[in-house]
């Protein structure tokens, strides 16, 4: 196994499905411009109500991501 060094981000990804979806159009949309993504951590979780009932869902991540070089 080789030694890798992490880099840790903090995004936002939101939904007016699920928090699953949230999650994961937020590393859908990192990962466009961030090359190895390796794992991500959920912080909070929060969402909004209308009318007695749950409209949006809004998930703070921490992803990590491998820096290139240092070989």
């Amino acid at each position: 196994m080789s030694d890798n060094i992490y880099k840790i981000i903090e995004i936002v990804g939101s939904s007016t499905d699920s928090i699953e979806d949230a999650v994961q159009k937020a590393v859908t949309r990192a990962s466009a411009t961030i090359r190895d993504l390796r794992w991500f951590e959920i912080t909070e979780t929060r969402g909004h109500i209308e009318e007695g009932r749950v409209a949006h869902y809004q998930v703070t991540l921490r992803v990590g991501f491998t820096l290139d070089g240092g070989d």
